[in-house]
């Protein structure tokens, strides 16, 4: 049965009253007048029966939540050490010093329970509420990834066939079955895939830069967002294997966008991960500006020294191409794994041609070069022009401090770069939490104007117009005459009580 909180004065009081204890421009008051967590109990509801004993309050669980991955506390069970030594805790959430304070379970089985759905839909409310704010200007998004570490060691990997790791995820599925709480809807991974982690068998394995020799692979997630453009606020989150390419995750996070914000995204900004030749025709399709770097691969021409495929000039009048030596190629098949149609020069002229040395590398004088036109090449075309203009250009430049600085963030305040839980839906809560604290701080800076008058300091590299881009804020207050060892300050806000600043 679920039980609510209710604040009621202690029988025996010790004259101390919390609402006077907290400073008037601790960041948790203003978290508190803005912020709605009672929402919760309404959306968890079916989820608890009619009779019983109470359980803990469903609102107080997300604010333990809230502050867990505010405060970037190393356990569930350190934040439950905390809580009875932190006066705002107490206030915040609701208690009183001589109540007590339950277990760190609560969170876990409160987790397998309700879903990442509710988590889901909490960080959509944060983003919800930054657009009534007028923080989202939902126009102009960016995209990024990073990889995250899974909560499982290297030498956990198993490396068999692909048949054999194929049935030993079918067996850790039966033994998931068994418990209360399933996933339904858990992201499957690739049969192809030949390595399996007996300890998290969703993380898969892999290198934060393969290109280095000295890269390592370990199991990892993958964390990919969208970031709008006007003040930095997270408007889309997606969690999947580390070995996901990042340009698969973009129709679905420009569509997220779209969901969580009500705003259709006019530009997408993104690197050259994310500029491959489908992504461009899918953009240009929904017309929208792709301001993303193109994915091109030299291959060939960069291999042998010959000619690139943008030398060779399209003609639509006559539909063929134009190469450099000035013979047409004309349209000779349709190339299926290429999925675009094949032009190609007759090989008497080819074989002829003084430049078939910069052309092609095959002795064979009957083979000629072979360029493929895709589908929706046109749209390509104009893709990539746009992509090439000056405004694309410092659109990216911007992307490499805002999104980007908003995972340095993450990671440096907010646990970010390990996963806290092991499997893929625990992950995909953890990102929610952090994105939709992440949304919440600026939502408190909006509210304090971006200034020091309120005891709130910005941590922008620029001004804060209109509101705080950055999303990270130190509460700043005169140093406390109490003993350190009184307060453990094991999070962010208590260090923050004796007027120091985070590392």
């Amino acid at each position: 049965m679920m039980g609510i909180q209710e604040s009621q004065s202690e029988l025996f009081s010790y004259q101390i009253n919390l609402e006077r204890r907290i400073r008037m421009n601790n960041p948790l008051r203003k978290i508190r007048e803005l912020v709605d967590f009672e929402w919760v109990r309404a959306d968890v509801a079916h989820c608890y029966g009619n009779k019983g004993n109470e359980s803990v309050d469903p609102a107080v669980i997300l604010k333990l939540l809230f502050l867990l991955f505010l405060d970037n506390v190393k356990s569930e069970r350190e934040l439950m050490r905390i809580v009875p030594e932190r006066l705002d805790y107490l206030w915040f959430l609701g208690y009183g010093l001589d109540e007590e304070i339950p277990g760190h379970s609560v969170l876990s089985k409160a987790r397998a329970r309700w879903g990442r759905e509710t988590f889901e839909r909490f960080f959509v409310r944060t983003v919800s509420q930054c657009v009534r704010l007028g923080l989202v200007d939902g126009k102009k998004i960016h995209l990024d990834s990073s990889l995250v570490d899974a909560d499982a060691a290297r030498s956990s990997m198993i490396s068999t066939s692909p048949e054999l790791v194929q049935a030993l995820r079918e067996s850790y599925a039966v033994e998931e079955s068994k418990f209360e709480v399933q996933e339904q809807d858990r992201r499957t991974i690739p049969k192809h895939r030949s390595n399996f982690s007996k300890t998290d068998p969703d993380a898969t394995l892999v290198a934060r830069d393969p290109r280095s020799a000295c890269a390592v692979s370990r199991p990892r997630y993958k964390s990919h967002r969208a970031v709008d453009d006007f003040c930095g606020v997270i408007t889309a989150v997606e969690t999947t294997p580390g070995h996901i390419r990042d340009g698969n995750c973009l129709p679905g996070l420009v569509e997220q966008h779209h969901r969580t914000s009500s705003i259709a995204a006019e530009t997408v900004i993104g690197d050259q991960h994310y500029g491959t030749r489908e992504n461009f025709c899918h953009l240009q399709a929904l017309g929208v500006t792709t301001h993303m770097k193109p994915l091109r691969s030299t291959g060939m021409a960069s291999k042998h020294n010959v000619f690139h495929v943008s030398e060779f000039v399209y003609n639509a009048e006559s539909d063929t191409f134009r190469c450099p030596g000035g013979q047409a190629l004309t349209k000779r098949g349709y190339n299926k794994n290429e999925k675009g149609w094949y032009y190609r020069a007759d090989t008497q002229i080819c074989a002829a041609c003084p430049l078939r040395s910069h052309c092609t590398k095959t002795a064979n004088p009957s083979q000629t070069r072979l360029i493929v036109r895709p589908d929706g090449h046109e749209l390509l075309l104009k893709g990539w022009r746009q992509s090439g203009s000056i405004q694309a250009r410092r659109d990216r430049r911007r992307r490499m401090t805002l999104i980007e600085g908003s995972f340095g963030q993450a990671a440096q305040n907010h646990h970010f770069k390990r996963a806290r839980y092991r499997r893929i839906w625990r992950q995909s809560i953890q990102d929610h939490m952090i994105a939709a604290v992440q949304n919440i701080k600026k939502i408190i800076c909006h509210a304090f104007g971006g200034t020091n008058t309120a005891g709130i300091t910005c941590l922008c590299p620029s001004p804060c117009t209109p509101a705080c881009v950055g999303s990270s804020f130190i509460a700043s207050s005169p140093p406390l005459s109490v003993p350190y060892e009184y307060l453990r300050p094991d999070s962010r806000l208590a260090i923050l009580h004796f007027g120091q600043q985070p590392p």
